[in-house]
């Protein structure tokens, strides 16, 4: 059953959202060659306690840290380790905390230094895409459109699109109706209504679509072991259109990165 939230549900989603955007944009500042992803998942744990909130991911179905933490390969649900992050990687940070009673779930995948250019190119198409699934996020229109313009924008450019894993509808609870593929046809799937509020999060491969599942139960890396890309953003549909809940632009003000790709989707509410 898909829950639509009200306006005032909406506004305590946008503070949990937020939080998580602000937890990133800490960590971004931390993020650079030789500091290990257990420090990081330490910073975000104590940040999210700090304002009052709770790591929405410790002890989900059992998982044992504050972040997702996927470097390279690996597509999601890394966990934190000791290995130092090198120069030339690229990490997926996913980060979700509950304050309000409400969910907040947000990733975003980050460039150490100087990678090389077809990985690059990767992380941007893969963020465009995420946009482009936004973009179908309006009234009307079903959860179908947003899965083909995502998956349209990935593999005319030749990259796998992980079909295993999904989107999801977020409120309450971390994981709620509908599912949103990455991957569908237009026209297919839930019919998108006013106080809709979904993750939207593309899981993009340099190569092959096909991944593995490793027996920590958790891990998820490309079959080929080539570089992933997961971007990830809570959207609601106010008013028949697409509105942000989290942001990105934490993540920019500490990289110094000038980007207006948000615009379009702000509303104060």
């Amino acid at each position: 059953m898909i829950h639509l939230k009200t306006i005032d549900e909406l506004r305590l989603m946008k503070e949990s959202a937020r939080l998580v955007s602000r937890t990133l944009g800490m960590l971004a500042k931390e993020i650079k060659p030789g500091i290990t992803t257990l420090y990081l998942d330490k910073l975000a744990h104590d940040f999210i306690k700090d304002h009052g909130a709770e790591p929405a991911f410790l002890g989900y179905g059992g998982f044992p840290y504050s972040l997702c933490i996927s470097p390279n390969e690996q597509v999601v649900h890394g966990f934190p380790s000791n290995v130092e992050i090198k120069e030339g990687d690229v990490l997926s940070v996913d980060c979700g905390a509950v304050l309000n009673g409400f969910v907040g779930d947000h990733a975003y995948t980050f460039e150490i230094g100087e990678v090389k250019p077809e990985t690059k190119k990767l992380l941007k198409v893969a963020k465009e895409s995420l946009y482009k699934g936004i973009e179908q996020c309006v009234r009307g229109k079903r959860i179908g459109d947003i899965s083909y313009a995502i998956q349209n924008h990935c593999e005319k450019e030749g990259y796998g699109v992980v079909k295993e894993l999904v989107g999801h509808g977020v409120g309450k609870q971390m994981h709620e109706d509908p599912q949103v593929p990455n991957y569908g046809r237009q026209g297919s799937g839930k019919v998108i209504k006013d106080g809709l509020t979904i993750a939207i999060e593309p899981m993009i491969n340099l190569g092959t679509e096909k991944v593995k599942f490793h027996s920590d139960g958790w891990t998820v890396t490309t079959l080929d072991n080539q570089p992933s890309a997961h971007f990830e953003h809570d959207v609601a549909v106010i008013n028949g259109k697409p509105v942000l809940l989290s942001t990105f632009q934490y993540i920019y003000d500490a990289l110094g990165i000038v980007s207006d790709e948000e615009k379009a989707f702000q509303l104060d509410f």
